[in-house]
């Protein structure tokens, strides 16, 4: 059994210290690095996608009725203004989920208080209780300057000391969508996006609500990543489209963007401009429409990140990268190392002809999460 990952504790104060384990599909092999070698490992016509969501301070403590201590972590806004959220009992990030006190047991209609934020439970999940749904009171304007002003960063126990808004922000965040992270894209600095773009690497953005990566509850943990909303612009597809007639590759910064493009051209049968909702679930049995390579954090085996990079190497490859990892002191989680996996191999290099991939127009996506669709255009 592999060793596991030491975590990043913080957020580093120097982006440039992130150390980049890129795994090479085509040739087998991994190679260790820092971040800053991304225009030399990426080629001219390739396009980096990132998700500019902004993380929301998306933890809550508050009590139920009857004065029950909880917190609710926010997973993400339904299409009626809704939030789904799971519960927590009584503490904090400083204990590790899965031993936290369970939330009290709450029906429909319970009332729940946040410092002056209220809402009432309109729906609880069968299967999972702690899994809700609640309507917040008052208007959307109340709701949001309530939020920043009672929520913080959903954290865990082994981060170092509570965290800012500010540490849980990517240089380039926007619209307020993530209730975590997406992590892969901490240590882009605009410095190193920059040089990039003068390396004639392309960047194009779609925004992706990235979820919770924890709930303290093993069943629940294993539906995760739960339904998850996304929007997918008219210049990211452009930006695909123009590499891939360029004989470029599409390299997402993070599993978000994977879910997200992916998504999208599962709905619409093609990488469309879109906003929608996926249930995506990416896994070694998934062939990729628009996505060819992943920079993503270091995640722990059987995880459900984990599981979404097996769709772009061999996981005897992946598992052998993260024990070269943890050997080589490899920091996980939001705030620690990087992996680039890329396909092709490095640039300059010769793809072996048994592993070339396939044109675009024969990839097709997985569904269902199981069905296939066909992804042969893009449609700005």
């Amino acid at each position: 059994m592999s060793a596991a990952m030491a975590p990043a504790r913080g957020r580093r104060d120097d982006p440039r210290e992130t150390r980049l384990l890129t795994v090479d599909p085509a040739h087998g092999r991994v190679v260790d690095g820092r971040i800053g070698d991304l225009p030399r490992l990426l080629a001219p016509h390739d396009v980096l996608v990132v998700n500019d969501a902004a993380t929301l301070p998306a933890s809550l403590r508050g009590v139920a009725a009857g004065g029950a201590p909880i917190e609710l972590r926010l997973a993400g806004e339904d299409e009626g203004g809704r939030w789904v959220g799971v519960l927590f009992g009584d503490g904090d990030w400083r204990t590790p989920t899965e031993h936290r006190p369970a939330p009290p047991a709450l029906a429909v209609g319970a009332r729940l208080g946040f410092d002056g934020l209220t809402a009432t439970v309109v729906a609880v999940d069968p299967a999972a209780p702690r899994l809700v749904t609640v309507a917040f009171d008052g208007g959307e304007a109340e709701f949001w300057r309530g939020l920043y002003r009672v929520g913080r960063a959903v954290q865990y126990a082994y981060a170092r000391a509570p965290l800012s808004l500010w540490d849980v922000q990517t240089a380039y965040a926007g619209r307020p969508w993530a209730v975590e992270p997406p992590s892969a894209g901490i240590p882009l600095s605009f410095e190193l996006l920059v040089a990039l773009r003068r390396a004639g690497v392309g960047l194009a953005h779609v925004t992706h609500a990235a979820g919770l990566s924890s709930t303290g509850d093993a069943e629940l943990d294993r539906r995760l990543p739960l339904p998850e909303r996304y929007w997918v612009g008219a210049p990211a597809v452009r930006a695909i489209a123009e590499a891939r007639a360029r004989g470029g590759r599409v390299i997402a910064a993070g599993t978000s963007v994977v879910r997200a493009l992916e998504g999208a051209a599962l709905a619409h049968g093609e990488l469309a401009a879109s906003a929608g909702v996926t249930a995506l679930r990416i896994g070694p049995a998934t062939a990729l429409c628009v996505v060819d390579g992943l920079l993503s954090g270091q995640h722990e085996l059987g995880s459900s990140h984990f599981d979404l990079t097996t769709a772009f190497a061999d996981p005897g490859l992946l598992a052998r990268a993260h024990e070269h990892a943890v050997q080589a002191g490899y920091r996980g989680h939001e705030f620690g190392d990087a992996v680039l996996i890329l396909p092709r191999g490095m640039p300059g290099e010769r793809e072996p002809d048994a592993r070339r991939r396939r044109p675009p127009s024969t990839r097709r996506p997985s569904t269902s999460t199981t069905a296939s669709a066909s992804c042969s255009a893009f449609s700005p």
